[in-house]
């Protein structure tokens, strides 16, 4: 007889993800995400209606390539300025991370941001954590329809306000309610509020933790910054364990641990992971198991601290919290601040020496220099002129290097804020004071009524034989 066939073994690439959901929890760190989320938002719906100087204070208008931030006008040429700001991102993050983990993830990043939000609704349209799992496992009924139908039209009305107000940074935000108020939307415009609200419904309402672990590239390479001073979220092995209920109404039970094995600290976790078991990637540092376990410790009768922020040399060596505060200037953080430090201050001093006022000069390569009427050698120049000041200005155009050179027409050009214009300019110069071939010449456009404001470009003249 033949044996049979092995069974094939079926290995499971992706974990089938358990629906969570997390209890609410007071407490100081509870209190602090809360606070997070009302500034942040604030900030994020707010400023599209700030108006400056007969606009908006905050828009980024890529159709006019003018990049709006409050008192200042950036353009294309002005990119190095972003790219700055994007390093000083970058490291701030950087050295929040190795002095205290995860802390943007825990309490301003936009998907704990936005899950806080749509987990509030949640509580107050199906109830609290238990009433949940309850709604989940009934059949489906009236009460359950209307509950789960008034969840997802308040997530679908804020996710459409998000995505109106993203929308907002790039389109002047009271044209845009006027034309979505009237039905008028431009393709683009109506395409990335859907987008937005589309993106801010599944990823707040539906993928939630699964954003952040198998999405968001951070918590992925965080544990190079962490080292073994870095707080972070810890539950004190030595103290919790071993773990067990309590067997008497005084708190104490012989040979057990702190730890009375109640789960809270997992029930309240938005990952869903348990903190007991070490430090995980999954863990976003929100510390809503410390405000859990707090109130613990409290009825029980026991020391707060179970799980607490800390470092690993803390936990290990029993250091205190002022042990710990001596730790925070170390080789990792001092060369992260340094590097902050002096791109911020290099940052701010570029754009306080910034001039408002940009010059190009491009000679026209279809005429390579000719001689008119007077015996005169001319070139034809095309100035583009940028005032990235709010202000209008005459400009006095003006060119230097060559003895007797001069501009033929037009030498005052009038410009209105934040505008860009291209002058033709035409530049006779006598041919005694110039060689044959290429010659340097430089042109100034200064402001008439601001001689401090001024700017200087070089160009070649040409002289043919």
């Amino acid at each position: 007889m033949n044996a049979p066939a092995p069974k094939e073994a079926i290995i499971k690439m992706y974990a089938a993800r358990e629906e969570i959901h997390p209890r609410e929890v007071k407490g100081t760190f509870a209190t602090l995400r809360r606070v997070c989320v009302w500034l942040t938002q604030l900030l994020f719906y707010g400023l599209p209606w700030l108006a400056l100087h007969d606009r908006q204070a905050v828009l980024f208008d890529l159709g006019a390539r003018k990049f709006y931030l409050f008192g200042l006008v950036l353009w294309p040429q002005d990119f190095i300025y972003l790219a700055g700001l994007l390093i000083i991102s970058a490291y701030g993050l950087f050295l929040a991370t190795a002095v205290a983990g995860r802390v943007w993830c825990g309490y301003a990043c936009p998907q704990t941001v936005y899950t806080e939000i749509f987990l509030w609704i949640e509580r107050r349209i199906e109830g609290d954590r238990s009433a949940r799992i309850r709604l989940d496992r009934q059949p489906w009924s009236l009460e359950k329809v209307a509950k789960r139908g008034g969840k997802h039209l308040a997530w679908g009305t804020v996710a459409l306000w998000t995505g109106f107000t993203f929308v907002g940074y790039f389109t002047p935000i009271r044209t845009l309610a006027e034309a979505a108020l009237h039905v008028r939307l431009g393709p683009w415009e109506a395409f990335w509020i859907v987008f937005y609200s589309l993106a801010t419904y599944g990823n707040a309402g539906w993928l939630r933790e699964q954003v952040c672990k198998y999405m968001c590239p951070y918590a992925r390479f965080q544990s190079a910054m962490f080292d073994r001073d870095t707080l972070i979220v810890s539950y004190d092995t030595a103290r919790g364990e071993p773990r067990g209920a309590l067997r008497n109404g005084n708190g104490k039970d012989s040979g057990k641990g702190d730890c009375i094995d109640c789960s809270l600290c997992v029930q309240v976790c938005p990952v869903g992971i348990d903190i007991r078991n070490g430090l995980q990637y999954e863990c976003i540092g929100c510390a809503a198991c410390v405000d859990a376990c707090k109130g613990v410790m409290d009825k029980v009768g026991k020391p707060r601290g179970l799980i607490r922020y800390a470092t690993e040399n803390a936990l290990a060596n029993g250091w205190d919290g002022w042990r710990i505060g001596t730790r925070i200037l170390r080789p990792r953080t001092i060369g992260y601040g340094l590097v902050f430090v002096l791109m911020a201050v290099g940052m701010s001093t570029a754009l306080a020496l910034r001039t408002p006022l940009k010059l190009d000069v491009i000679r026209d390569r279809g005429s390579m220099g000719r001689e008119v009427e007077d015996g005169r050698i001319e070139n034809v120049y095309r100035l583009q002129l940028m005032n990235t000041g709010e202000r209008a200005h005459w400009f006095r155009l003006a060119v230097h290097g060559i003895a007797s050179a001069d501009i033929v027409e037009e030498e005052l050009v009038d410009m209105a804020g934040a505008s860009a214009r291209a002058v033709p300019v035409r530049v006779r110069i006598d041919r005694a004071a110039v060689v044959t071939g290429s010659n340097k010449l430089t042109f100034t456009a200064t402001a008439v009524d601001d001689p401090a404001l001024t700017v200087t470009e070089q160009a070649v003249f040409i002289v043919p034989r």
